[in-house]
């Protein structure tokens, strides 16, 4: 299924996709220093119907069929066309007064490229489009410098290589060349936005004011076991003019990948799930152990060689293997995020550490007093080192939904494990 006129993506429907994943999905709406006292209930009221229509939109794509690709662009589209969300018609101003978009998309498998990022948007209506075009064009997109000769508009002259970040003039003529709806940057301009521009060039914010830096985002579990994640923001507000944040960046701001979990891979991740009552991990036990012997041993300690994957030995071994994936997104401060390798780091926690699941690692990267908060140092409280993720882990088939986040709150939405439409922004319920 794809969305109306644009490329199908059906075709990348892997053959190794889990036939009966039930599909999940999650958004969030930014992220920062939101409290009861600047967040009006008429003002959430608004927030909590925008996300519950833009979610049940994307829900249903899913439900008949679509891609995580499509669902989540469709998403994000919606947020970009909505107001309230720092993204798209709702975007934050420069210090310069000028808007500049940024967006990104990635999946766990099927295309070349895998992800993709556009920034310094200012004209094309939609940079989630954008940003899935490079994506989905990546297929017949020459890798080599000339970019192929053959004419063809998709993947010849014109497009856009093998290149999976690109902004500014290049890329929003490429937009028009591939039909993109593109705006007048009088488009992007909300009152609000200007307000909160003119303000904070004054220096006359009053404290606790919630002042928007929140990216958009949406992870989306399709029913053929792939993820995608899709990301867009105008940045932050009175950011410098051509700053590039964490949303377009690979690996900052957001992160899709899958792997095959190999058998002690496997057993290990159960085997910390059998002991998870207790308060020692199976990670936590091991390296007690070796710590203890190495008083005794002296080649337990120090510096260890590291041991060889293991091989696949028979064919049964290699039908016992399982998919094992993650998807996030990020909001909050960007620089922060590009610091830390925020969400990459938080992805690489799961990968090399089987044991470990992706809400104890978002936590630890985002969580209260997580890497994220330690990043800030002394400066914490100022903004800086603020944010938080959503995600969706597939394991044995299955997808759990994550968040976390380290701030006053973070919009979300998503379905819990008993049915329930959730909508929420603090810890707790509105």
């Amino acid at each position: 299924m794809n969305l109306p006129g644009e490329k199908s993506t059906e075709k990348h429907q892997h053959s190794m996709s889990y036939s009966t994943t039930k599909p999940r999905l999650i958004l969030h709406g930014g992220a920062g220093n939101i409290t009861r006292d600047n967040l009006s209930p008429g003002r959430y009221a608004l927030f909590d119907a925008a996300l519950r229509r833009i979610y049940r939109s994307a829900w249903a794509l899913l439900e008949k069929g679509a891609t995580a690709l499509d669902a989540a662009t469709h998403a994000v589209t919606l947020f970009e066309d909505c107001e309230l969300f720092n993204c798209g018609k709702g975007a934050v101003f420069t210090r310069d007064g000028t808007i500049e978009l940024e967006a990104s998309v990635m999946v766990t498998r099927n295309y070349r490229k895998r992800a993709c990022g556009v920034v310094l948007v200012k004209r094309v209506k939609n940079p989630i489009k954008l940003a899935r075009e490079m994506l989905i064009r990546g297929e017949t997109d020459g890798s080599s410098g000339n970019n192929g000769s053959n004419g063809d508009p998709s993947g010849g002259p014109g497009g856009a290589q093998g290149h999976c970040c690109l902004g500014g003039e290049t890329v929003e003529k490429l937009a028009e060349e591939w039909g993109l709806e593109m705006v007048d940057k009088d488009y992007f301009w909300t009152k609000k936005r200007w307000d909160e521009h003119l303000q904070g060039l004054k220096g006359d914010m009053e404290e606790g004011e919630y002042l928007t830096q929140g990216t958009v985002g949406c992870v989306a579990l399709d029913r053929y076991g792939t993820l995608c994640v899709a990301t867009s923001t105008g940045g932050l507000t009175n950011k410098l003019s051509c700053r590039i944040g964490d949303t377009p960046t690979i690996g900052a701001g957001f992160w899709a990948e899958e792997w095959d979990e190999r058998p002690l891979e496997r057993m290990a991740r159960q085997g910390h799930r059998a002991v998870s009552g207790s308060s020692m991990g199976l990670g936590n036990l091991a390296d007690g152990l070796r710590n203890m012997l190495g008083d005794c041993i002296p080649n337990l300690s120090g510096y260890q060689s590291i041991p060889s994957l293991p091989t696949f030995s028979s064919e049964k071994e290699k039908s016992d293997r399982k998919i094992r994936a993650v998807a996030m997104s990020g909001t909050g401060n960007g620089d922060s995020f590009l610091r830390l390798a925020a969400v990459r780091t938080a992805g690489a926690i799961v990968r090399f550490s089987p044991e470990r699941s992706l809400a104890s690692a978002v936590t630890q990267i985002v969580g209260q007093g997580g890497e994220m908060q330690r990043s800030a140092g002394d400066r914490w409280g100022s903004g800086e080192g603020v944010g938080g993720i959503i995600g969706i882990e597939l394991v044995d088939g299955k997808g759990d939904v994550v968040f976390d986040f380290n701030c006053g709150g973070m919009f979300r939405c998503w379905v819990d494990e008993m049915g329930k439409e959730m909508v929420m922004v603090f810890k707790e319920e509105y």
